[in-house]
């Protein structure tokens, strides 16, 4: 029985020492310490020793087990890791090799004109203000100074949700919203950037969901010379210091007096062209000094605060910068439309 161990133990290193793989190495593992093993099988005939060779022949057994899981183990580190320096070897990178290119996307013309015109305002002392798309027809329209049945409701063919909440017009609601925070009390100075809604057929020039940015300040003796000074240093940062601007009267129903704002055609340089239709003078935006009823439906004294608003559409200034002819191309995702407009511009 000792010589059957030591044969058993001599056969299993050897064995273990060729094996080749982590598969093979469980194989001999299972064949020599399993339940069903040749160790097992000799150590049952331990019954026919005496009761001093059962010990000795019992510690024989553990030390051949012993001697061939050791082994074992050696072996399966060994090959684990030949495994994964196999592995490593296989996988690695040439980092002398050229990168692939990645292909990087361009700012939106329309987001682009946006953050142009917010960093611009931002840089004269205003705040941006945001507020819902999904508004009160009070905000809409009754908090500035267009109650209901008013004629000039019908220019802003609106979507309405129910008879009190629609899609906004315009972002002045956004402007009605802060004037009432304040509770009465300026100075205000924002801007309001966000899109709007019209029941509109879309073409070239028009569009049913459009953009606006639209200003308001509000304080102590703010004059129309203070709107009209605002107004040229946005004109002249947005399409160049050899622009002109004029102020012609106009109507809106939340500004007294109002105007629209005209620039100097950039195609012929104010001497006229098919563009400007000869005039040599393109509209660019509406304004005016914010109506006394629309300061005091917010709380404030119009008697002591006065303030001017602007709106203007960031499309249409694209349109102008950019040399865009149709209104559609900014909704169409065309991609050969989209990549005109480079990031390192």
């Amino acid at each position: 029985m000792q010589e059957r161990l030591k044969e058993l133990q001599a056969e299993a290193l050897a064995k273990v020492e060729q094996a080749s793989d982590l598969k093979e190495l469980n194989e001999i593992r299972v064949s020599y310490l399993g339940k069903k093993g040749p160790i097992t099988e000799v150590l049952k005939g331990m019954g026919k020793l005496s009761s001093e060779e059962r010990p000795l022949m019992g510690a024989l057994a553990n030390e051949v087990r012993d001697a061939i899981s050791s082994a074992i183990e050696r072996k399966h580190n060994s090959l684990e890791e030949a495994a994964i320096q196999q592995k490593l070897a296989s996988e690695s990178i040439d980092v002398t090799l050229p990168g692939r290119p990645v292909k990087t996307g361009n700012h939106h013309p329309l987001t682009r004109i946006v953050e142009e015109i917010e960093d611009l305002f931002i840089g004269m002392g205003y705040a941006v203000a945001e507020g819902p798309e999904v508004e009160k027809d009070y905000y809409n329209f009754e908090a500035l100074n267009l109650p209901k049945g008013h004629p000039a409701r019908d220019m802003q063919d609106s979507f309405y949700i129910t008879e009190e909440v629609l899609l906004r017009t315009h972002t002045s609601p956004v402007q009605a919203r802060t004037l009432e925070k304040h509770q009465g009390k300026g100075p205000v100075k924002i801007i309001c950037p966000g899109k709007v809604y019209r029941r509109d057929n879309d073409d070239a020039t028009h569009s049913h969901q459009f953009m606006q940015i639209e200003g308001l300040v509000v304080d102590e003796n703010i004059r129309m010379s203070d709107l009209k000074g605002t107004l040229e240093v946005f004109a002249k940062k947005m399409f160049g210091e050899d622009r002109e601007i004029r102020l012609r009267p106009s109507f809106f129903p939340f500004t007294e007096p109002s105007v629209e704002m005209d620039i100097t055609c950039k195609i012929c340089g104010g001497k006229g062209c098919s563009v400007c239709k000869g005039t040599g003078w393109i509209e660019i935006l509406g304004a005016g000094m914010v109506h006394p009823n629309v300061l005091e439906m917010a709380g404030f004294d119009s008697k002591k605060y006065t303030g001017f608003a602007f709106g203007m559409g960031p499309e249409r200034i694209a349109m102008l910068k950019y040399g865009i002819d149709d209104i559609r191309h900014f909704y169409t995702n065309d991609i050969r439309f989209l990549k005109q407009f480079s990031v390192t511009e």
